[in-house]
């Protein structure tokens, strides 16, 4: 596996000026907070890829919230409301209660980073992100030495989402993260992306981003964050637990019980785009394999 971490920060990785400007206006304006909050780009994964452009990213989505069908989160997220916006923090933590988004982000240093987002269905795509880690953030709660795991929750509003007003999944959704993954630095919590604030239709106002593995793992319009001792029941494993496991971690080797995970196409190329290799871990392997050793990546899939 060929993988290369690069911290340096060339010319042409840099958000352009209008779009760092255009973001802390929309995060001055629409979250409230205070104007010393920057943008700093970072290529998290060293390659020179082109990132999938704003329109594909923004148009093809998994979000049953709002519909099975690719393009319904383009087509009915708009009339959800962002803000105001809070997010409830509790279980084996020292600091617990409801906090309003701004002061939970207030604090934060955004960056933009340059991710492959792999989803199951062997397509794929590089998104430039913008958030924090969410390692920052969990200190804030103070974990305690029975938090084992992270288990986040999406908001739950019929009235605003209307793919829950279908059973095709048992709502709210849920997913989580063991408590070393969720403390790893690649592992964010985002906000917008392309330096703008983050479209409803891709999770705002708050994502989860976890790069290596597959993209159900990155749940969308978070409310609750919770610290438990035990596995967490997340919403995909326990719906279907041969396809999809807790861990999610890109692995080519083990293929989908209805398709190959050894090669994808990235979003934007067209029906005829060449198929390339998988990556074990999503190409982060060299960062993240360590959190696995000694597990069956097989059976923990």
């Amino acid at each position: 596996m060929r993988k290369k971490h690069d911290s340096s920060i060339r010319p042409s990785q840099i958000t352009p000026e209008r779009l760092y400007w255009s973001r802390r206006a929309v995060l001055a304006g629409g979250l409230g907070l205070i104007g010393a909050q920057t943008i700093g780009a970072h290529r998290a994964d060293g390659d020179t890829e082109q990132p999938t452009s704003y329109q594909d990213i923004t148009t093809y989505n998994n979000y049953y919230e709002f519909g099975t069908g690719k393009s319904d989160p383009a087509r009915y997220a708009g009339r959800l409301r962002t803000a105001p916006w809070s997010v409830t923090v509790g279980g084996e933590a020292e600091v617990s209660g409801t906090f309003p988004l701004e002061d939970l982000l207030r604090s934060q240093p955004l960056q933009q980073r340059i991710y492959r987002f792999r989803c199951v269905e062997a397509w794929s795509m590089v998104v430039p992100w913008v958030g924090f880690p969410l390692a920052g953030l969990l200190r804030r709660f103070k974990p305690t030495s029975k938090a084992k795991y992270v288990a986040f929750t999406t908001l739950y509003d019929p009235a605003q989402m209307p793919g829950q007003r279908v059973d095709v999944l048992p709502w709210p959704y849920v997913e989580g993260l063991r408590i070393d993954e969720a403390m790893h630095p690649l592992t964010l919590l985002v906000t917008g992306l392309y330096g703008k604030a983050l479209p409803n239709q891709d999770g705002a106002p708050l994502r989860l981003i976890v790069p290596w593995k597959y993209g159900f793992k990155g749940i969308k319009a978070i409310v609750a964050i919770h610290f438990t001792e035990r596995q967490p029941k997340t919403t995909w494993s326990e719906v279907a637990p041969n396809e999809y496991g807790f861990y999610a971690n890109v692995n080519p080797a083990v293929p989908h019980p209805r398709w190959s995970q050894a090669t994808e196409r990235r979003l934007g190329g067209g029906l005829f785009a060449p198929r390339i290799p998988t990556l074990p871990f999503n190409g982060y392997g060299a960062e993240v394999a360590q959190l696995y050793r000694g597990m069956d990546l097989r059976k923990y899939f």
